[in-house]
């Protein structure tokens, strides 16, 4: 038995609760998750790696901003320092990416739909993260934070997954343009965002409602941030330039029926881009580190669909000539 399952085995016996623990698989967290029996009904407990401070706890944080918010997360019902467990609402097994993988296109625009208007309600909650002090509020992508990302590209792209290292010239190359695209951006992170917001971490709950999960590592960050993440995390075939616009158009109309401030469309496009590139880098690199290092080979095939809309994007809006030339090489010559 593991150390996860007999803190937890131990936070239950004294909250006088039964035994009766299902493991759960994780993605990719270091952190073990259980559905376990709570006051006659089911709950899910979150084990972490080592015991936390509950003031210092981003999980417990954000998602009090949430729910002060009105926002679908999960209710906490109990937590324990020491053991390292938050046990939480039980939203059932149905994760929105594997509904969207077996819905008609009515179906799947009207959840994409539903998923948008959450982002912009979690922009909304933005005022409410700085009053209450969050953590989230605290934490931003900043020119540091989006270059670590893009450096964690290149060094999980090329070195782990291709175990080919750049040379020092497009290296070179590279990180001047990666600094000039993590510059630019840092400009624009004004919102409140999930920071992962992808189909992966929605779930239909028992009632047919969309609800929000993994939410612990928000921050401060352009209003584009989540909605690429949304529309572009882990595809197979790129989508058409309409079907973007189109979302882009009703993720602006909804900021507008919320009462957010208005965004110019074609700045907000342009911005869209900008964030493109630098979210689907950072998935590449993800993707690349997990499937080498952790074994999780079903995250290569998003790989070259990855590199191809961070391409598509460069190319639309005629900038990062060197990172064009470097990706037109992996896609033409190496990623199978």
């Amino acid at each position: 038995m593991s150390d996860f399952q007999n803190r937890l085995e131990s936070f239950l016996l004294n909250r006088n609760q039964p035994l009766d623990i299902e493991q759960l698989t994780p993605d990719a967290s270091t952190r073990e998750y259980f559905r376990v029996s709570w006051n006659g009904d089911t709950a899910i407990a979150c084990v972490y790696p080592e015991p936390f401070v509950a003031a210092d706890q981003s999980y417990l944080d954000v998602t009090n901003v949430f729910l002060a918010a009105g926002l679908p997360v999960a209710a906490i019902y109990d937590f324990d320092e020491n053991s390292g467990v938050i046990v939480q609402e039980d939203l059932g097994d149905t994760i929105l990416r594997e509904v969207l993988e077996n819905s008609d296109d009515a179906r799947r625009n009207e959840l994409i739909d539903d998923a948008i208007r959450l982002i912009v309600r979690i922009q909304a909650a933005t005022p409410i993260a700085f009053m209450a002090d969050s953590i989230a509020s605290k934490l931003k992508f900043d020119t540091e934070k989006l270059l670590w990302e893009l450096d964690f590209f290149k060094t999980h792209y090329f070195e782990t997954f291709r175990k080919e290292k750049l040379s020092e010239l497009d290296d070179r190359a590279l990180e001047a343009e990666f600094t000039e695209l993590a510059t630019e951006l840092e400009t624009h992170a004004t919102v409140l965002c999930h920071r992962d917001f992808h189909a992966a971490n929605l779930m239909i709950d028992k009632a047919g409602a969309l609800r929000i999960i993994d939410h612990q590592d928000a921050r401060i960050g352009s209003a584009t941030y989540d909605l690429v993440s949304l529309l572009l995390d882990r595809i197979i075939e790129l989508p058409t330039h309409e079907w973007l616009a189109e979302k882009r158009a009703f993720f602006l109309d909804e900021r507008t029926k919320l009462g957010l401030n208005a965004l110019n469309e074609e700045a907000f496009t342009y911005e869209f881009r900008l964030q493109t590139i630098q979210r689907c880098l950072k998935a590449t690199g993800t993707f690349s580190y997990q499937s080498v290092n952790r074994g999780k080979t079903y995250f290569i095939p998003f790989i070259k669909p990855m590199l191809e809309i961070v391409l598509r994007a460069s190319e639309n809006i005629d900038r990062f000539p060197n990172l064009q030339r470097i990706l037109k090489g992996e896609i033409g010559n190496r990623v199978a």
